[in-house]
C-alpha cells in the first residue's frame, strides 16, 4: 500500500511539473510571436461571451438545472 502511495504521489508531482512547464514554455511562445498572443487572447474572450450568457440563464431560472 505504501508503493501505491508513493507512486501516486510520484505521477502528482510530475503531472505538476508538466503543466507547469507547459504553461511556462506557452508564456515564452506567446512572448515571442505576438499573433499568438492576440489569438490566444481573442479565444478567451469569445469563449467568455457564452459563458456568461450561460451562467446568467443559470442564475435567473434556477430550477432548470439539471446538474444539481
Amino acid at each position: 500500500m505504501a508503493l501505491l502511495r508513493f507512486l501516486l504521489c510520484l505521477f502528482a508531482f510530475v503531472g505538476a511539473l508538466a503543466a507547469a512547464g507547459t504553461l511556462v514554455v506557452s508564456i515564452m511562445l506567446m512572448l515571442r510571436f505576438p499573433p499568438l498572443l492576440v489569438a490566444v487572447l481573442l479565444a478567451c474572450w469569445i469563449l467568455n461571451r457564452p459563458l456568461k450568457v450561460l451562467s446568467a440563464s443559470i442564475q435567473s431560472n434556477p430550477s432548470k438545472n439539471t446538474a444539481t
